[in-house]
């Protein structure tokens, strides 16, 4: 059991110091009398010697500031070599701030590579948290014979239950957890029930579109008190990125999807970053400022695997024809908008592969890469939406000459956003769909966003027009990635249902790529 020395809690060791200042709310030294670890806890961005673990303080989490006082309360945590904490390693205490929702953020170092470590948190009068496992990244120079990574997102809360997240976290053996985004969903509540050709309404948002930083913190507050999304997060780390829901629906660099100012869009997506970084397991380094937050970051696994993890959405033009392309027809040469990355984070990308030693380079970001033709069955034209890196056809072609003056083959890029799984790869010409490749793109589905799905029903068209596909199902479920240095094996893993609690896993299908060349095999 985790010893709680209640005079040393009680001590005011001086307020964590943030980039704007200090904190100067007060020390609260009553017992909080109810559990505040209702949010359960969580880890992020493993190094070799450490990775952050956090919480959240919030005995009643859809209340007022979750039920917590405006006031600093102490937090001791502690991380151990096994399950019954007898080998305790690293230990201290944080302070969990009014002005970050209570949350806790502990980048702990000082551990040993590539090993399994367990992680907790208690406060004075309350209830322990719920115990963790992380894992460290393996050491820089480190041959690594196996790597196992998870990819969901998009989590729609109203439109299917989380049980696709209770089988993830059953995976055995995981290193790493992939979240693209779409963490949550900023829309009010929508009418329980079925609704025509796009599934049900299962369960509902509490309050209306958010706006607020009260309003996102209380919408994360709703999502993270699933047990099953708890669960995934207590059993393996995450890397996690966003995409645009964690703020409004397409929204790109300073424009929303609804013609409001700049200025006044600013304030939204501050208040929604800050909420971002208050329930996220990442670093100082992502911690929000007013001018703005960097998302974009790497990760090291040893000799075996690079992974850039990408922010598509902060620096990016505002989409061609607007972000609607089937009530705004966009003709394929108006699809050039000048860039997705941005400059700095497009170069940064640059010299990254470039320098890349590891087996694998692997491209972890939101929204699909390589064409995608979504014209009707019966449509003679080719249609192809503006809010992908199609809209963006100047940037990706920089993407591709990138990976081919470095003379890689061995990039693999993770995807979300678009709901369904989707295996292809990445063609070196716009104009030869079929021909040479420069990248394999998996795409993973939601998690629960658009309930059911229909699974191959109606898109025998989707392969036909799109021969650089390999695989393109509506169904709900995650991706899971096994790497070692001679083959990278994805199974693209399907549920049954999701708009019933206890759906079912299964897997789909698997695929292989040899770091020799980005081509698909079924395995």
């Amino acid at each position: 059991m985790l010893k709680l020395d209640r005079r040393r809690l009680l001590k005011t060791a001086g307020s964590l110091a943030l980039f704007a200042g200090f904190s100067r709310s007060p020390l609260f030294a009553a017992p909080l009398g109810a559990n505040p670890f209702t949010l359960g806890v969580a880890a992020g961005d493993p190094w070799p010697d450490g990775f952050v673990i956090w919480t959240r303080l919030a005995p009643r989490p859809l209340d007022e500031h979750g039920g917590m006082p405006a006031a600093r309360v102490p937090v001791q945590w502690e991380v151990a070599e096994d399950e019954g904490f007898s080998r305790v390693v690293r230990k201290g205490e944080a302070q969990a701030l009014p002005e970050l929702a209570h949350s806790v953020h502990v980048e702990v170092d000082g551990l040993r590579p590539h090993r399994h470590y367990w992680y907790r948190f208690a406060v004075a009068g309350s209830d322990v948290s719920p115990v963790g496992i992380a894992r460290t990244a393996p050491a820089r120079d480190a041959v690594v014979q196996r790597l196992r990574i998870g990819v969901g997102g998009c989590q729609h809360y109203e439109m299917g239950y989380y049980d696709a997240w209770r089988h993830l976290a059953a995976e055995p053996d995981l290193d790493l957890i992939f979240h693209y985004g779409d963490y949550i969903y900023e829309g009010g509540p929508t009418p329980l029930g079925p609704r025509p050709n796009r599934g049900a309404i299962v369960r509902q948002h509490v309050g209306n579109e958010i706006y607020s930083i009260d309003d996102y913190r209380r919408r994360y507050a709703q999502y993270k008190s699933d047990p099953n999304l708890q669960a995934a997060h207590a059993a393996c780390a995450f890397a996690a990125s966003f995409d645009d829901h964690e703020i409004d629906n397409n929204w790109a660099s300073d424009f929303d999807q609804d013609g409001t100012s700049p200025e006044i869009f600013a304030l939204r997506r501050y208040a929604a970053l800050q909420a971002w970084y208050e329930h996220m397991p990442v670093r100082k380094a992502q911690f929000p400022t007013t001018g703005g937050l960097t998302a974009f970051r790497r990760l090291e696994y040893g000799r075996l695997m690079r992974m850039h993890v990408l922010d598509t959405r902060s620096y990016r033009a505002d989409q061609p024809c607007g972000d609607n392309f089937r009530k705004n027809p966009c003709p394929p040469e108006a699809h050039m908008a000048p860039t997705v990355l941005g400059d700095a984070q497009e170069s940064w990308l640059d010299r990254g592969l470039g320098d890349a030693e590891a087996t694998w380079n692997l491209l972890a970001q939101q929204i699909i890469v390589m064409p995608v033709d979504f014209r009707e069955p019966d449509a003679g034209q080719a249609q192809f939406a503006t809010d992908l890196w199609d809209g963006y056809r100047p940037a990706r072609q920089r993407l591709i000459d990138s990976i081919r003056r470095h003379d890689l083959s061995n990039v693999i890029i993770a995807t979300g956003d678009h709901h369904r799984h989707l295996v292809g790869s990445v063609p070196e010409s716009d104009e030869d769909l079929d021909g040479r490749k420069v990248a394999v793109e998996f795409q993973a589905a939601s998690i629960s966003s658009e309930g059911n799905g229909k699974g191959e029903a109606g898109l025998g068209h989707m392969m036909r027009n799109n021969p650089h596909f390999d695989l393109y199902t509506d169904r709900r479920g995650y991706l899971l990635f096994n790497i070692t240095p001679e083959r990278w094996e994805t199974d693209v893993k399907v549920m049954d249902q999701v708009e019933a609690p206890g759906g079912k896993i299964s897997t789909l299908a698997s695929f292989v790529v040899t770091p020799d060349a980005p081509m698909l095999h079924r395995a």
